[in-house]
């Protein structure tokens, strides 16, 4: 009996993985996403945009080293990109568009965790 029952607790533990880790990429990429807009944002002076993508980010992304990195890293290209490029900034409008998406997106791969009761 202790056989059978280490066994169905060791499928239990392995076979959620796949998913958990399907739902980590889904989150790491629209962390990327997120500070890709910052970065555009920044470097378009549309500071309450890139205010806002913070926020998202605060909120939604794990207090981890490799969600901070992703982030940090994905504004840094973003800001370089744009400020090198020739071409026009995006309006307001577009920002706001692609940020309410992410903020849809974020919801369901990163929901916001309720607060612990003290």
């Amino acid at each position: 009996m202790n056989a059978l029952h280490a066994m169905l607790l060791s499928l239990i533990v392995v076979l959620p993985a796949p998913a958990f880790a399907a739902d980590v990429e889904a989150g790491l990429l629209a962390v990327k996403t997120l500070g890709s807009v910052n970065g555009q944002a920044l470097a378009c002076a549309e500071t309450r945009l890139a205010a806002r993508a913070k926020q998202l980010m605060l909120a939604h992304a794990p207090k981890t080293q490799r969600f901070g990195t992703a982030y940090e890293e994905a504004t840094q290209e973003a800001f370089l990109a744009q400020t090198r490029a020739a071409g026009t900034c995006p309006d307001a409008t577009q920002l706001t568009d692609r940020l309410n998406r992410l903020a849809l997106q974020l919801a369901e791969s990163l929901p916001i965790a309720a607060p612990a009761a003290k």
